[in-house]
């Protein structure tokens, strides 16, 4: 993983900026969480969840991700919710942290939220991917099933493994993804994307939670 320390450090350099502007949004219509970014062709997209809690609600309720776009990082546009927990008919619960990224043509959208109870998993965080030919849909389930369920990682007692997954594709073509909360995994993807290359890996960083794009 040859980029990774430049990967960190722009990460790094990210957090520093959004500390600095914390009190300056650039998204004010509606609540958003956990944004990732995606540029494409001269356009900055980005990849949000979408809180719809009242002052009623005791907890945040993430309906669903909404993709914003800039090409002069001051005008913003809402391309609406283009992705939902119910886009995947495994799926049930909020729509938490998630990340899209492109290869070879096409966009594929990782996403965390719960599964739900069935003959495949006793339920539980799990991370599915959706596709598109384009970086604002229409997208839809890319494999008509979880990429990752909690049965595959155990080492969380409650069921919250597996969140908040982040993907990149290093120099030599070979695709990583991120994720976990507790403890950090990671795994080798295949080319196209949609299928696990080998065994999960699990580390434990010094003070790590959860968001492994925040490494």
């Amino acid at each position: 993983m040859k980029n990774i320390s430049k990967i960190l450090l722009v990460i790094i350099s990210c957090f520093f900026t959004i500390n600095i502007e914390a009190q300056n949004p650039i998204i004010k219509d509606i609540f958003t969480a956990d944004p990732a970014p995606l540029v494409h062709k001269g356009v900055l997209y980005l990849y949000t969840g979408h809180d719809v809690a009242t002052q009623e609600d005791t907890n945040y309720k993430m309906a669903d991700w909404h993709v914003f776009s800039t090409t002069n990082m001051k005008d913003w546009k809402d391309h609406g919710a283009l992705l939902s927990p119910s886009t995947f008919s495994w799926a049930t619960g909020d729509a938490y942290a998630a990340q899209c990224i492109e290869r070879d043509g096409k966009f594929y959208w990782f996403v965390s939220t719960f599964h739900k109870k069935d003959e495949v998993s006793q339920g539980g965080a799990a991370i599915g991917v959706a596709v598109s030919d384009s970086p604002t849909g229409p997208f839809k389930d890319a494999i008509g099933k979880a990429l990752i369920i909690n049965e595959m990682t155990t080492d969380m007692k409650y069921g919250w493994d597996d969140i908040d997954p982040t993907v990149f594709v290093d120099d030599d073509g070979q695709a990583y993804m991120f994720w976990g909360n507790g403890s950090c995994k990671w795994v080798k993807l295949k080319k196209n994307m949609i299928e696990l290359d080998g065994d999960i890996t699990t580390f434990k960083p010094k003070n790590y939670i959860e968001a492994a794009m925040g490494l």
